[in-house]
């Protein structure tokens, strides 16, 4: 009797307990977006097809974008893009890491929404630069949770070695300017990934 008591009140702890799982990104229900300004005050959102990541039970999350897939609505933009700005010849991904409190996710219940703040890197054009993400969490059902940016993240191009390709492009669009500096916003959705038999 006394082995019985104990296996339920130990079996209802458990349950009680959120577990950490390892979650994947859902790239049909992600998006993330840069806003380039030329000309001084002509502002145009630009996007990535593709991306992938993931965000781990110890709360390293990383966020993996393929730069030939970038999309600005003009295919010869994209080009010029990919060809003079990225050099996806030699550098094919961005790659954003970060790390968050694990239980901040693992504690929220369906319906749920927390402001994060996380401190993280993004490599980019072979340089790596620090950088600090200020995000809202929102537990969509037990096993989605979506990550959106509240303070778009800004960056500078001059710091990632990347003031040349932005002048190029300058010189063939024959722009009086194109601003150095953008900034990102991003919508992640995350799906629980199912643990491996």
């Amino acid at each position: 009797m006394r082995n019985s008591m104990l296996t339920l009140i130990l079996s209802g702890i458990l349950a009680a307990t959120p577990a950490l799982a390892d979650w994947t990104l859902d790239p049909a229900r992600s998006h993330l977006a840069f806003v380039s300004i030329k000309a001084n005050d002509v502002a145009e959102v630009n996007t990535f097809g593709k991306m992938a990541g993931t965000l781990k039970a110890d709360g390293q999350a990383t966020i993996t974008l393929l730069l030939d897939s970038v999309e600005t609505l003009i295919p010869i933009r994209n080009e010029r893009m990919r060809e003079f700005l990225f050099e996806t010849t030699n550098y094919r991904e961005a790659v954003l890491t970060a790390r968050i409190d694990p239980k901040l996710v693992a504690d929220m219940a369906v319906g749920d929404i927390t402001q994060i703040n996380a401190e993280g890197s993004l490599s980019l054009h072979g340089q790596v630069q620090p950088m600090t993400l200020l995000m809202q969490a929102a537990k969509l059902d037990a096993s989605t949770v979506m990550v959106a940016s509240i303070k778009p993240p800004i960056i500078d191009a001059a710091k990632f070695g990347m003031s040349d390709g932005v002048e190029k492009l300058r010189e063939i669009a024959g722009l009086a300017s194109i601003s150095k500096a953008v900034p990102v916003n991003f919508v992640i959705t995350f799906v629980d990934t199912p643990a491996a038999p």
